[in-house]
């Protein structure tokens, strides 16, 4: 007696978006129900740039091994070509399939396959691109004299000047003209002020009135 293998139960699993309150979701959940999808989940006025939304966090928590992702257009997912690219190989890592209707992109199919490739490639340029223009930015700013990379901190010299001048003046005063952030300062008042507390040397005098931001 042959024990038959009950095929693994899959699901499609359909994503829908629009980005404004005005326009209506009605188009894509018609397509994405001809497309044969089991759920719809969507979200309604939410930018594509911004890839933490309910509905799409929902669609990919009910998506499991063999399951497919169904949207009907590819900007639907998302704006940021590299981000979709992203997201597409990790669904791949879960063994979860993704099909745009429009583009006619399906990972199961070898043409589908073909295309998300060509879109993956032209990721990786517009990563690549984006790479280089930063760097150009950076070394045109440094040819220019402007300051690049994290904030400079102060030496010991110049902090016992800044601790000195904080009983006079403005912590925004103060950090201009030793050309760091305002917290930098803050944090250093802090740490001065336990050092001489811990020493006995701290008092009503030593606290600066003149420690405030304006």
């Amino acid at each position: 007696m042959q024990c038959s293998v009950k095929p693994e139960v899959t699901m499609r699993i359909g994503y829908a978006r629009v980005s404004t309150e005005e326009q209506c979701l009605a188009l894509q959940e018609d397509a994405l129900t001809r497309a044969g999808c089991d759920l719809i989940f969507s979200d309604h006025g939410i930018s594509g740039t911004n890839f933490c939304r309910p509905g799409l966090d929902q669609a990919l928590q009910h998506l499991g091994r063999g399951d497919t992702l169904v949207v009907w257009r590819l900007d639907r997912l998302g704006r940021s070509l590299t981000k979709l690219v992203d997201m597409i190989d990790l669904l791949g890592q879960r063994d979860i399939h993704f099909e745009s209707l429009t583009e006619s992109i399906n990972t199961q199919s070898p043409s589908g396959t073909l295309i998300f490739h060509i879109i993956a490639a032209l990721a990786q340029f517009e990563r690549a691109l984006i790479s280089e223009r930063t760097r150009a930015g950076l070394a045109a700013a440094k040819n220019r004299g402007v300051r690049v990379g994290r904030p400079r901190s102060l030496t010991e010299y110049q902090a016992s000047q800044a601790i000195r001048l904080l009983s006079e003046r403005s912590i925004a005063a103060v950090a201009k003209e030793f050309g760091v952030h305002p917290q930098t300062l803050r944090r250093l008042w802090a740490i001065h002020k336990r050092h001489t507390e811990s020493a006995g040397e701290f008092n009503e005098s030593s606290t600066s009135p003149c420690v405030k931001d304006e």
